[in-house]
């Protein structure tokens, strides 16, 4: 992961120049376009980023969406991941798909490079209404009052602990749900085994580096300003945030050993880490609760929503949207693909797809968070309020949806999330103090921001 995003970082600074001469909203020879929901549609349709066989998910509401762009439309989806140094170079050189699936710390980036588009036309001609989306997710990827992507996905954290390991620590819920340190760290050490420097069972895991928003903003810190202008990555909150979530991995046999163990788990599998009890608790994107139900239903777990010291629900929120790139030749289908992939009929559609699956199998559909308010009001109708140990989990999923926070949408989130991510690996990796990584982040981070702000629009 840090290797990965030091290439975005030095990637996307060496594009600025190719793309420099690329306006914001027309690009390389895309041109101006009409959007008119009732329009039919010709031409082809180049997707990149988005998988549409992951599951039935995706594949149902792909259907719904090359359906809605009509048979003159040729949709072509490369089914790969997203790249930003092959979307640049693409871009630059007049050659960019028509529509992208990215993160949406990957937005405001490629926004202030003129990569993508501000999607105001599109929007209101296919008329899609921002006011439906979750004020975190739209947010995220809006910039200095326009938006520039579409958000799908929303995901929010929970806890997840394993019944077993908890009663034989002596432990409850409450203390491996963030809000007594002391107690998350006598779990932790309790429940780890460490034999000649091997991790076998893992008491907690703090998700570091990826769940440092999380940690700080339970903490009392946002990590970057609402305006999302100033970074706070050295805030005195944030560096104890970061002393403590590392220091839980150092009581337990350390990071590289710790993470060892992670990658050689049966992370998907009915021998993951819940299964084989060899994992005590950590904070999980709710999705990950569909996955156990499904693979291991039997497993001895059970879930709550994360909090702060005072006791407080916090929750982080991540996702992907769709991107117009600048240069795109189908702008008007882009628009209403994207369109169909978010909008309520299609989300519920996928979620029935989804129960009549999980009914066949005996398994528990434990719900599905999305950006969009009404589709999600109609799902949780579907899932009900189950009994069990799962039906804890759908409670703490949308308590934790109603109190979830963002990252505020900014023209250089690629650099900034680089610069934090880099910080709690030195941490991890034992080549600098909390204090001192992350003073090198704040430097690094405000830099780029200033910079990208500076230049935003110009």
């Amino acid at each position: 992961m840090k290797t990965s995003l030091l290439r975005m970082s030095a990637v996307a600074a060496a594009a600025t120049l190719m793309l420099a001469s690329c306006a914001s909203g027309t690009g390389g020879g895309g041109g101006e376009a009409t959007y008119d929901p009732d329009a039919t549609l010709e031409g082809t349709l180049n997707i990149t980023g988005f998988t549409s066989t992951t599951d039935e998910i995706a594949s149902t509401r792909y259907d719904l969406a090359v359906a809605a762009v009509g048979d003159g439309v040729d949709v072509k989806s490369d089914e790969s991941g997203f790249d930003i140094q092959s979307f640049l170079a693409a871009v630059a050189g007049n050659s960019a798909p028509d529509l992208i699936y990215v993160d949406r710390t990957t937005i405001g980036t490629l926004a202030a490079r003129g990569a993508i588009e501000p999607l105001e036309a599109c929007l209101t001609g296919e008329g899609i209404d921002t006011g439906a989306f979750l004020k975190t997710p739209i947010s995220q990827v809006t910039l200095d009052g326009d938006v520039y992507g579409i958000p799908e996905f929303n995901n929010v954290n929970i806890v997840i602990a394993d019944t077993t390991l908890l009663d034989a620590a002596g432990a409850s819920l409450a203390d491996v749900d963030g809000s007594n340190w002391d107690a998350l760290t006598d779990f932790a050490q309790k429940t780890a085994v460490v034999d000649g420097g091997a991790v076998s069972v893992l008491g907690y895991d703090t998700k570091m580096p990826e769940f440092f928003p999380l940690w700080a903003k339970a903490n009392g810190v946002d990590i970057l300003s609402a305006d999302g202008k100033t970074a706070n990555l050295n805030d005195p909150k944030v560096v104890e945030a970061v002393e403590f979530a590392t220091g839980v991995y150092e009581s337990e046999g350390g990071f590289a050993a710790i993470k060892a163990a992670k990658d050689a788990s049966d992370f998907f599998g009915s021998g993951n880490q819940y299964a084989t009890n060899t994992l005590g608790a950590m904070p999980m994107e709710q999705w990950y609760a569909n996955v156990l139900s499904d693979v291991s239903p039997d497993a001895a777990l059970d879930f709550t929503t994360f909090k702060s010291p005072e006791g407080d629900v916090v929750s982080y929120s991540s996702g992907s949207a769709w991107a117009i790139p600048a240069g795109s030749s189908n702008k008007a289908a882009a628009c209403r693909f994207a369109r169909t992939m978010t909008e309520t009929d299609s989300w519920v559609a996928a979620a029935e797809a989804r129960v009549a699956k999980y009914a066949d199998s005996g398994s528990l559909f434990t719900g599905l968070l999305t950006a969009n308010t009404e589709a999600d009001a109609e799902i949780q109708d579907m899932v009900g309020t189950p009994e069990g140990n799962f039906g804890n989990a759908i409670a703490a999923t949308y308590e934790a949806n109603d109190a979830a926070f963002t990252v505020a949408g900014n023209p250089a989130d690629s650099e900034f999330k680089t610069a934090w991510t880099d910080a709690i690996n030195r941490v991890l990796g034992g080549e600098a103090t909390a204090q001192e990584a992350l003073d090198q982040a704040q430097t690094e981070a405000q830099d780029a921001l200033d910079s990208a702000w500076a230049d935003f629009g110009n």
